[in-house]
């Protein structure tokens, strides 16, 4: 199977890299800093901003303080083998024109630098829970990452590993991948399926990459 596009779009973790053992363990002791362990534990937590989870958990005053404690957390977590790259992630990014891919995450964008700094990607568009109102599985972060890209979102292809970032893929009308990192091929549903990076190559021709599953 070959995928032709104009523009790229990355999910971060659990797509470029595995950062699920700090998440896990942040989010833990976040809860129970704050006396919610058991409402935390009914919560869905992959792939959803921060912002939305914090809300979800707490009344609307805590909020801010709140969301700034987890943060610290996790930026604080990155030193301590908080992040690590996936199977195929430099070598992928590394055939790709710079102008050509954006990441595309629910984290904010101070974490998601301290994440991406850390394995050593410097993508040169982001887009981040803050430059949107309304997280995955709405389409807005896509849709952005589109326009600040030129590219119509027709001409997207994107990368994922959780069902509400695929469905906001799919609400953009943007070609979709998933990557079996953190869901089972039958929990996730897209135009290809696929085990990680390493499992693609990418050729670069006249403006247009051509995707391509490897033998």
């Amino acid at each position: 199977m070959k995928i032709r596009a104009h523009a790229l779009l990355f999910d971060n973790d659990g797509t470029l890299v595995s950062s699920l053992a700090s998440v896990d363990r942040c989010w833990a002791r976040w809860a129970a800093e704050y006396g919610i362990t058991e409402e935390f534990g009914r919560v869905e937590l992959h792939g959803r901003p921060a912002v939305e989870i914090v809300a979800e958990l707490l009344p609307a005053d805590v909020v801010p303080e709140a969301l700034a404690r987890i943060e610290a957390m996790e930026v604080e977590d990155v030193p301590n083998d908080g992040v690590q790259l996936l199977p195929g992630t430099k070598a992928f990014l590394d055939s790709l024109p710079a102008d050509r891919w954006a990441v595309v995450t629910s984290a904010t964008r101070r974490l998601a630098e301290a994440r991406l700094d850390a394995v050593g990607i410097l993508p040169k568009t982001m887009i981040t829970a803050d430059d949107i109102t309304r997280g995955k599985p709405d389409p807005e972060p896509y849709l952005l990452a589109a326009r600040e890209l030129g590219v119509d979102p027709a001409d997207c292809v994107v990368f994922e590993d959780a069902p509400a970032g695929l469905a906001a893929g799919r609400a953009a009308g943007m070609t979709t991948v998933a990557l079996t990192t953190t869901h089972q091929a039958h929990e996730v549903d897209a135009d290809l399926v696929v085990k990680d990076l390493s499992a693609l190559s990418a050729l670069v021709s006249d403006g247009r990459v051509e995707i391509s599953v490897r033998d």
